[in-house]
């Protein structure tokens, strides 16, 4: 069994879809930062809907919590 760590969206502390404190748990990052930098996305690129969607389909959820 492997130990490293692995990317999960976290039911804990989710606004949306927990995709936001997932990515700040796996990269070891404050999940305000994050959100914060998929709110630039949003407001300056418009991508930043599509890939949160993606990223919310994509990445499991995790249950282990």
């Amino acid at each position: 069994m492997s130990t490293g760590k692995r990317l999960f969206r976290n039911p804990q502390g989710k606004v949306i879809g927990g995709v936001c404190t997932g990515l700040g748990d796996y990269f070891s990052l404050d999940y305000t930062i994050i959100r914060i930098i998929w709110l630039l996305m949003v407001l300056f690129g418009g991508f930043g809907v599509l890939l949160y969607l993606i990223c919310w389909i994509i990445i499991p959820e995790n249950t282990f919590a």
